[in-house]
């Protein structure tokens, strides 16, 4: 998928370094991720292998630099939330507000959708009114409000959970494995 000379693809771990760059001022900085120490990029390359192999992690690139990246997991380690996933995006600094977030959504729902997962779900620290608006344009509505529950820069933070079905409605019967 291409807009203009940007270019969505699957992440390797050869973008491990460009994406642990990205990230990194949303820990040290923000409260948008409840991690304190940015992961190295061999841990990174690890979690890309990871996530890849059973969800999806892409990334955004304009000539070669990656603009961001968005990625799934695991909701939970119990067989019953085999069928949902947790969704993250990361732009880099300079490119909020281009679409670069929207672009990597349209790329990466329909990805979990083919891969059979049921719902994704977003955990959003909150205030976040641009993480909020951007996943509600994609459908997601929020189902839950954690108060308080992430101590991070001196502040408690309440995180939404929102939910997005990514198949049709359920009709009761189990659902197909996994792809």
């Amino acid at each position: 998928m291409s807009e203009g000379s940007w270019v969505v693809r699957p992440a390797t771990t050869a973008d491990a370094a460009a994406c642990a760059a990205i990230y990194e001022p949303y820990v040290r900085e923000t409260a948008i991720t409840f991690e304190t120490e940015p992961p190295t990029p061999d841990q990174l390359a690890a979690r890309i292998a990871d996530f890849a192999a059973t969800h999806a992690w892409i990334v955004l690139e304009r000539d070669g630099e990656v603009l961001g990246y968005a990625y799934a997991h695991r909701l939970g380690e119990r067989a019953a939330y085999d069928w949902s996933c947790e969704t993250s995006i990361y732009v880099a600094p300079g490119t909020r507000g281009l679409g670069v977030g929207r672009t990597l959504y349209r790329a990466l729902l329909p990805i979990l959708a083919g891969r059979g997962y049921r719902r994704a779900y977003a955990l959003i620290a909150l205030p976040n009114p641009a993480s909020v608006a951007i996943h509600e344009s994609f459908g997601f509505e929020t189902v839950g409000v954690l108060r308080r529950v992430g101590w991070k820069l001196e502040a408690w933070h309440d995180v939404a959970w929102m939910q997005r079905d990514l198949l049709e409605p359920d009709d009761g019967r189990p659902p197909a494995a996994i792809a």
